[in-house]
Parts: structure tokens; sequence; C-alpha cells
């Protein structure tokens, strides 16, 4: 991808809470812009408390905040938003590079919650006028904003790092619910793709059925978007090889890394598992079969875009 030139607007405002302060600065250092003096403490009783320490009066304020757990990283979300608000910002736009409670999109069962439809209007309420976010877990969470909404993806980055592998040794494997974005990953990269057959018991326990393509005698890249408890992508992998299939890599762009996932990913038939910087995963001590790529170009043009009033449909040919 080919990015525009940087650029330095006094009228522009980056605020990042706490859940990815690295990924705020990386955005921030692209755009040639320090992030905002912006105090979020906690009281002592654990509430949070929020002060912008700079005039922000008629600018447009970019919130960078993922809302992975703990569910007080959407609740800082709110706040500063409330805050930029009442001090007058002219635009605020909710930069969330991954977008929590995003799994309960639709009512499949009785007496449950549609939370993505929720967290979605909670933004809105709280004073939002945009939201830029990428690789939604379902891409019909588009239509729950009221608010306009720009989606970006992560197959650009994902794709400089793989592009010089050899076509003819490997293929990309799809889940069925991502089979679009892996399709059109597959094709950038010049690879045939298989898709993964598996059967959900329940929330994080999935049972891998079938591989629908040719992976004998072929290396292997797991394309999804989020890699959560790793069950399905280490019984993919165990599965994969139990196939003929040969190195193993694992391709991911949220990486949630929770319960047991790094035990079993280094436990693994998996060779390597690249992952985007969305989440910040720096308490996690990852191993030398994580490479992290940086989406921080993708957010900062895109910002760089919104800002000028420029066309952004550039940054969705992926």
């Amino acid at each position: 991808m080919v990015y525009g030139s940087q650029f330095m607007n006094e009228k522009i405002e980056l605020i990042s809470g706490n859940s990815n302060r690295p990924l705020a600065q990386k955005i921030g250092d692209y755009l040639k812009i320090p992030l905002c003096d912006a105090e979020i403490k906690r009281f002592s009783d654990g509430e949070i408390a929020v002060k912008i320490n700079e005039n922000i009066r008629g600018r447009d304020v970019y919130v960078i905040q993922s809302t992975n757990p703990p569910a007080e990283n959407l609740l800082e979300l709110l706040v500063i938003t409330d805050a930029a608000r009442r001090a007058s910002a002219e635009r605020i736009t909710a930069v969330i590079p991954y977008y929590g409670y995003a799994r309960q999109d639709r009512k499949d069962q009785p007496r449950v919650p549609i939370t993505s439809k929720l967290v979605a209007n909670l933004i809105a309420v709280a004073g939002v006028d945009r939201v830029l976010t990428m690789d939604l877990h379902a891409a019909q969470i588009q239509g729950f904003f009221d608010i306009p909404m720009d989606h970006l993806f992560s197959n650009p980055v994902f794709f400089d790092y793989f592009t010089d592998f050899q076509p003819d040794h490997w293929v990309v494997l799809a889940d069925l619910g991502s089979i679009k974005m892996v399709r059109n990953f597959a094709k950038k990269l010049a690879m045939p793709f298989a898709v993964l057959d598996k059967k959900r018991h329940q929330a994080n326990q999935v049972e891998v059925l079938n591989i629908i393509g040719e992976v004998e005698g072929k290396n292997i890249i797991i394309r999804d978007d989020i890699v959560d408890t790793a069950g399905t992508l280490t019984q993919a992998a165990d599965f994969l090889v139990k196939q003929g299939a040969k190195e193993i890599y694992a391709c991911c762009t949220h990486a949630v890394l929770s319960g047991k996932s790094l035990k079993l990913i280094e436990n693994s038939s998996i060779k390597k598992v690249v992952i985007s910087d969305t989440i910040n995963t720096e308490d996690k001590k990852l191993s030398g079969k994580f490479e992290m790529t940086s989406v921080s170009k993708i957010f900062g043009e895109a910002i760089q875009r919104i800002h000028k009033g420029e066309s952004v449909s550039s940054l969705f040919e992926y």
C-alpha cells in the first residue's frame, strides 16, 4: 500500500486511553502529532477520573482506545469522549483498533443480549460523531451504528509480511465466518485457499470436523480476525498435520490471548503466529513463536484523510 504524505495540523488532537498507548504513540509518530496532554487516573475507590490539560475547543479530536477486557477500557472511552464533548471539541472520532463485545451480534438463543449493538449505542450517546475501527468480528456490526463508521482492514500489513512466500507451496485457510476476508487475502498473495469446517458446542469450545480443500504436502497460513483462547487455532493446526500439511503459520489481527491460549500455542504444531498491535500485549510476555506487525500507518492515513475531508475508500481495497 502507498500512503500519502504526513502532516501537522494545529486543529487535530489525538487523545489516548490506557488500553493501547503504544499504538496511539505510533499513530502520533506517523502523523507527526504529539498525543494530547490528558490525565486518566483513578479515584481511591477505582472510579475513572479524566482531565484534558490542553485547550481542545473547536478541535478535531480522535480518541484512540481499544475496548478489549477489562470493561474499564470501554468505560474509559466513554468518559474521555464526554470530557472532550464538554470541552467543546468540534468533532470527536472514536478510533477503536479492536472493537470488543462484538461476538454477540445477533439473538441466536433465547434471553441473550445483542451486546455489539448495545456498545454501539453507548458510544453514540456518549457524544462520538464518527467511529474508525478494524476487522470487525462480523461485518453487519457496521449497521448497528447510527453515526458514520469506517471499517478498515489489516490485510495490507499481513500481505507485506507474507508477500515473499512462494505461492505454489502455500495454502491460506479460512474459517467459515471469514471467507470473504481470507479470499481477498489469498488472492493478493496468489495462493489457493481452503475452508475450516467446525462445530461450536458453546462459547470458546469448538470441534474441528473437516478441511474443505487440498492441504496435503502444503504449508498453511491460518487467517482469522481474533485469536482468543486459541482452541480453534491449535485444534486446526493439529488436524492439518494429520492431513499431511507441513509448516503451519497463523495470522490473526486481534491478539486477545485469554486463558491458556499461550500454553496451547506453545505446545501446538504452529511454527509462527503473526499478529497486529490492535491490542496491547506487553503484559503477555510473548515467546519467539509470535511476531507482531503494526497497523499504525493504516490508522494514521485514515485519520489524515478523515480530517482533510478526503476519501478513505482506497484503504478498503484489500
